[in-house]
């Protein structure tokens, strides 16, 4: 008798994701310095897939390239540095997580300014940002783009400091939130931090030269030594000199993004010291103590649900098997930033490998569950591979309050965890069982404690609703009204 057909299911996987904010690289002293960039932003392409950008200057002329879609569509094939010629560069992958996805909104954004030009790139988001640009319009700034990296560069600019690091710090200290910077004059190189670290930024070396990027993966893919984080609240300067260290944020507290660990970063990279594909691993190692079931086999929800799946079977003991093939060749530009796009786009095809789930009690393993569309879709395609039972788990606690650090999080009406019970979400998702890893369990899988009645070593409010700074144009927004900010001294 003939096999059934594979059930095949036309899946958008980013429709139910929560979006990666986006990818930063720097090098200074590099001969040919755009095709080492680009490089660096091959490794990076998992943070953003809008857009790219790279920004070079041959210690006199300042060169820019910014292109909607992916790296290798735009900086592949002839080599970057034949028309990006110079020494020192900066590089950018995006996904829009404040401003439209335009051209004019590509980093890095260049500017000419008093003291010469400046280029800048900017992981994160400004939680202050709209608040402060109010109060730059009111004082006769023009705003060429609707991102908010481009704040900072007039804040820069209307800075009375006597130097540029000197403006740029003064700029960097009237605006909040999670950010790391990548910025370049004619002849420097700069980087720097939020107080809290939330967004990550690290400084590698390439024999006497120096490399900053979003995570270590690119420098394994330039060839560059890790050397160490940029603290928390932190300014560095590189230039012929070597690396020179300011303070931003004299009182600056470590809480890097535990989403990171989570979804984020690549499995190969090392993040604060800690390996993220063991620390995926230990996440569902300790989701199997925390939440059993009677299972066949363990399947992961490709890509990012694989290490967390392969700790889950062996905690337990449990066949791991690949029971949601994905065909990687199917077509796509960029992720598309809106539903409606997004419904428009090519949809990536999942197909269930009915060999391993007929007849069997499988358990699913994924990331994270954000809105439960697209797990509702997969488990409806597991069950018509013909298996006996669907039994769900997220590797993250339940998500319950929406980011404002660049993380494209759907708000909290959507969220399907903030709603709904977890007697109510089975039923929701269709699955004869359903478990999240405990906000205890995810702290043990890193390493760490959960303290709760002492401030969090990491930032977690997308799962506590504990956010590390005053989320000032959201509380603007519901207020109704503008509020100036008192501490913009220099645009008085």
């Amino acid at each position: 008798m003939d096999q059934p057909a594979n059930p095949t299911i036309d899946i958008d996987m980013e429709d139910d994701r929560i979006r990666e904010e986006c990818g930063v690289f720097g090098v200074f002293g590099v001969d040919r310095a755009a095709s080492l960039t680009a490089l660096g932003m091959h490794a990076l392409q998992h943070r953003g897939q809008e857009a790219c950008g790279i920004a070079v200057c041959d210690g006199e002329m300042f060169h820019t390239e910014r292109h909607l879609g992916l790296v290798g569509d735009n900086f592949t094939g002839d080599d970057p540095a034949d028309r990006l010629p110079g020494n020192i560069a900066i590089g950018h992958v995006r996904y829009s997580t404040a401003g439209q996805t335009v051209l004019r909104n590509v980093q890095p954004l260049y500017s000419e300014l008093h003291m010469g030009g400046f280029a800048l790139a900017h992981n994160g988001h400004i939680t202050n940002a709209y608040t402060v640009k109010d109060a730059l319009v009111e004082k006769g700034a023009l705003f060429q783009s609707t991102s908010d990296t481009e704040v900072v560069i007039h804040l820069v600019a209307r800075s009375k400091g006597k130097t540029f690091t000197d403006r740029f710090v003064s700029a960097i200290r009237q605006i909040d939130g999670g950010f790391a910077f990548v910025g370049m004059t004619r002849d420097a190189l700069v980087g720097a931090r939020d107080r809290f670290g939330i967004r990550p930024l690290l400084i590698g070396r390439i024999g006497d030269s120096y490399v900053l990027a979003s995570e270590t993966c690119a420098f394994d893919m330039v060839g560059a030594e890790f050397i160490r984080e940029v603290a928390p609240g932190e300014v560095v300067v590189i230039n012929e000199d070597g690396i020179r260290s300011f303070t931003a944020f004299p009182n600056a507290e470590k809480r890097p993004c535990i989403f990171e660990f989570v979804y984020f970063a690549r499995p190969d990279s090392i993040v604060g010291g800690k390996s993220v594909y063991e620390v995926r691993k230990r996440m569902g190692q300790r989701l199997a103590q925390e939440t059993p079931a009677e299972i066949d086999v363990v399947i992961p929800v490709p890509d990012s649900g694989v290490p967390a799946a392969l700790g889950f079977a062996q905690e337990t003991g449990t066949p791991f098997e690949l029971g949601i093939i994905r065909n990687h060749y199917v077509g796509r530009t960029f992720i598309q930033p809106t539903q409606g796009m997004r419904d428009m786009g090519v949809r990536l095809k999942h197909s269930a490998n009915r060999a391993m789930i007929e007849g069997k009690r499988v358990l699913l393993v994924d990331d994270s569950i954000v809105r439960g569309t697209t797990s509702t879709k997969i488990v409806r395609m597991i069950k018509a591979a013909g298996a006996k039972e669907v039994h769900f788990r997220s590797a993250s606690p339940p998500i319950k309050y929406p980011d404002h650090y660049g993380i494209d999080m759907p708000s909290k009406d959507k969220l399907i965890a903030a709603n709904y019970s977890l007697e109510e979400m089975t039923h929701m998702l269709e699955v004869d069982s359903l478990g999240f890893l405990s906000i205890e369990g995810l702290y043990w899988a890193m390493g760490e404690e959960y303290r709760v009645d002492e401030a969090p070593q990491y930032t977690d409010h997308c799962f506590t609703g504990c956010y590390p700074t005053p989320l000032i144009d959201r509380d603007r927004e519901r207020a109704g009204g503008a509020k100036q900010l008192s501490f913009l001294v220099e645009v008085a």
